[in-house]
């Protein structure tokens, strides 16, 4: 029913922009608090982004700048995620994952990620050696390493089934096919105008923006923002599967590098092996995953697993992390502008992050509606 507030006639209390793992997130805490929510995706189905272009990986809180947004997010978040997985039987397994330090000029590196750690407060982190790595996964060669049992893996696409079933039985709604042509911040409330078969004019007392890729594109095309979105590159990360099963049962990963954590192996729940990503910055959003990488891809595994076989690699899939340009890398939740929420350069570990990420919005919220 329309209603006025402050003199602002109001369809509904939230609209959600984007339907990714984070935005089902956000709508089903704001949901749980009671409030009246619709959820508007341009694509024709859910988690067609970054969602499901990931590694699908649960991650500790390993590599992120102590107090920042990403490393609170993700050790609360990962919490939380273990936790809800288990009481609503998301598939999921704590495989635990060895950062590796291949030879002993990267020990040194190794320690930094343990002390980082550490200061985020991940407590289960525990130094390797040589011999301990060969008895808990003896195909891998490495100098040392860091076990984290706490790291793990889901099936993400049941996870945002999960998030969707819960909000729309809390009275959300999700409109697919429904991508934001414009928009404006009043006095009061936010006008939003919507594209696809049925175009609409909706107005919410709080609009939260987390379209993702698209987040500074959705946040251009709504007038009265308190400050521009920021600027943001792609980092595109290219992943290759592999013929055949391989000799490991957990995740395996190097040591950081600029701008990623390395080309890793990850298993998904049925126990593929992937490889990736690595790093190659795009100005344009491309899915395309050249051959050609694969060669580079070797090298780098071959460097912690040197019985890769020889053309037993293909191109499988690449995601795009949406990075900003200026300050830290760390996620930005703009409550800049009243009524209006904006998330952006949420990738890595957005997916652990995610019921974390949507607690902050929901308070967020809360302080629009007084």
């Amino acid at each position: 029913m329309r209603r006025s507030v402050d003199g602002v006639d109001i369809d509904i209390d939230c609209i959600v922009i984007g339907a990714g793992v984070v935005g089902l997130a956000v709508a089903r805490t704001l949901a749980l608090h009671g409030r009246e929510v619709i959820v508007l995706e341009a694509a024709p189905a859910i988690g067609t982004g970054i969602s499901s272009r990931n590694s699908e990986v649960i991650h500790a809180g390993l590599y992120y700048a102590p107090d920042s947004r990403k490393a609170r997010h993700c050790v609360r978040g990962r919490s939380m995620l273990y936790a809800y997985c288990e009481t609503r039987g998301i598939p999921h397994k704590r495989l635990g994952k060895l950062v590796v330090a291949r030879e002993e000029s990267e020990v040194a590196a190794l320690e930094a990620v343990a002390a980082r750690a550490a200061r985020n407060g991940v407590d289960d982190l525990r130094f390797v050696d040589r011999a301990q790595i060969a008895a808990l996964e003896p195909a891998l060669s490495s100098h040392a390493a860091l076990h984290s049992p706490s790291t793990g893996i889901i099936d993400t696409h049941a996870l945002m089934l999960s998030l969707l079933g819960e909000l729309e039985d809390n009275g959300a709604a999700l409109a697919l096919d429904t991508p934001v042509v414009s928009g404006e911040v009043w006095e009061g409330g936010v006008e939003i105008v919507t594209g696809g078969a049925e175009p609409a004019r909706i107005v919410a007392r709080c609009v939260v923006n987390c379209a993702g890729l698209a987040a500074t594109d959705v946040a251009s095309r709504v007038a009265g923002l308190a400050a521009p979105p920021p600027q943001i590159r792609f980092a595109k990360g290219n992943y290759f599967g592999m013929t055949g099963r391989v000799p490991f049962s957990r995740l395996v990963y190097p040591v950081p590098e600029p701008g990623g954590l390395g080309v890793h192996l990850t298993l998904d729940m049925g126990g593929r092996a992937r490889f990736g990503p690595d790093v190659e910055w795009i100005d344009e959003i491309d899915f395309h995953v050249d051959p050609a990488r694969a060669t580079p891809f070797y090298e780098a595994i071959r460097r912690y697993w040197p019985g890769l076989p020889e053309g037993s690699l293909y191109p499988d899939y690449c995601g795009i992390r949406p990075k900003p340009v200026e300050g830290d890398g760390d996620f930005i939740i703009d409550v800049a502008t009243p009524g209006i929420i904006c998330l952006y350069g949420i990738e890595s570990p957005g997916l652990t992050s995610a019921l974390s990420i949507a607690d902050e919005v929901a308070s967020a919220a809360d302080e629009v509606f007084g």
